[in-house]
């Protein structure tokens, strides 16, 4: 079950003008689930986004980095579900380019205005047939109110959609931002089978989008782990449509982009973290703090390795304070003059570990009491310096080998 999570109500996710949104059922993998999504933008509008940084990328994301460096303006993202289109050589990529034409032609657009994604099953190959075939009826459904449908058509092992709006004022205009985003498994996004989508009606240079997303997905998707693995896919997206009315934002040093910023990272915040809660067979939602470092890279690098670390995770479940794993974790984290004597470990409000040894305090049953709560919060103290860090993540449990045992079949 989700950690404290619950689908998104479909009213109050807001419409952004300028974007339409259609969902279907193809049959990619599997008959009668909704399976590919189009995304339908208005002249004007601008695109930027970040991608995995998984060498091993999927044929979507290189034909995605394609069309971005050619500068076509973006007219229309398509989504599908159940193939990653991953693992596919040379025939993955004729497959995802072929369905951009398919769209392209449909839109009477530029194959180049399209970008193709994909989730799913990764070195199978991917039935464009039946995406050509789906297109038709996506087009027909489109809708300016269609996110709550978008956000289950990208779904995988998701239990719940995710999706979440936004609204600020900037200039005496409502500007409005909506996205959604899937992933439950092969979740530690190392960004620039986790996609995201964030659109917006604000007016901004179309040059600042590049720099606002990713700074918005360095503070949000790339803070959580599942499970270490980074997919082949993973993909942050930013659509301004430019159409709130407002004048245009020019520089990021702007009181207005502030704004804008704001509301960009506290929903992309959001959207990750439900991917967290939703981690396939999680029990828990921990957020893992790493204070007193050098540098936010070592305290970053701390924070990971204790919420990819196995044996914490398990103890997590089981809700066993074997808490020497998470020193230990913090030990290989590649600090080479880390002084183990000055570091301080918490649970919530119980000080378990003080200048590297147990707490004279600490006493078994307060941390316990700690890790039976569904919401758990590790912070260490390195003491070396003022930078932090903060990664969120889940534990591991039964459900997940299951999960993943059983995923194709």
């Amino acid at each position: 079950m989700p950690v404290n999570l619950i689908a998104p109500n479909p009213a109050d996710l807001l419409p952004v003008p300028g974007v339409e949104l259609g969902v279907a059922m193809a049959g990619v993998r599997k008959a009668n689930r909704r399976d590919l999504v189009v995304l339908t933008l208005a002249e004007g509008s601008a695109v930027a986004g970040v991608f995995t940084k998984n060498r091993f990328c999927a044929a979507p994301v290189q034909v995605c980095r394609e069309h971005l460096a050619q500068g076509s303006a973006v007219r229309a993202l398509l989504i599908n579900t159940g193939n990653a289109n991953a693992g596919t050589g040379a025939d993955g990529l004729a497959r995802a380019r072929r369905s951009c034409e398919a769209l392209a032609a449909q839109l009477g657009v530029k194959p180049q205005q399209v970008l193709p994604f994909s989730t799913g099953v990764i070195m199978e190959t991917l039935p464009v047939e039946r995406i050509e075939a789906g297109l038709p009826a996506v087009l027909a459904a489109r809708q300016a109110a269609g996110w709550a449908d978008a956000a289950q058509g990208i779904m995988t092992t998701d239990t719940l959609p995710k999706a979440a709006s936004r609204q600020v004022q900037i200039g005496g205009r409502t500007v409005t931002l909506t996205g959604i985003s899937k992933g439950a498994g092969m979740i530690r996004p190392n960004m620039a089978t986790m996609l995201g989508f964030v659109a917006t009606d604000a007016v901004i240079a179309p040059a600042l989008l590049q720099p606002l997303v990713s700074e918005a997905a360095d503070l949000s998707f790339n803070r959580i782990t599942i499970d270490g693995d980074t997919s082949t896919n993973d993909c942050f997206m930013l659509i301004a449509t430019r159409q709130a009315g407002h004048a245009e934002i020019g520089s990021l040093d702007a009181p207005e982009a502030k704004i804008l910023r704001d509301a960009l990272v506290s929903l992309a915040q959001q959207l990750a973290q439900a991917i967290v809660r939703d981690g396939e067979g999680a029990t828990k939602f921990i957020t893992v703090r790493i204070d007193g470092g050098r540098n936010e890279d070592e305290c970053r690098r701390a924070a990971y390795a204790i919420a990819h670390s196995p044996l914490v995770k398990t103890a997590f479940y089981a809700s066993d304070p074997n808490l020497g794993r998470i020193l230990a974790a913090v030990g290989y984290a590649g600090i080479d003059d880390l002084d183990q004597g000055l570091i301080d470990l918490y649970l919530d409000d119980v000080h378990v570990a003080r200048q590297g040894g147990r707490h004279p305090d600490y006493r078994e049953e307060d941390g316990q009491r700690v890790m039976k709560q569904s919401e758990i919060g590790v912070r260490v103290d390195l003491h070396r310096g003022a930078a932090s860090a903060t990664v969120w993540t889940c534990d591991f449990s039964h459900d997940y080998v299951s999960i993943n045992a059983d995923y194709r079949s």
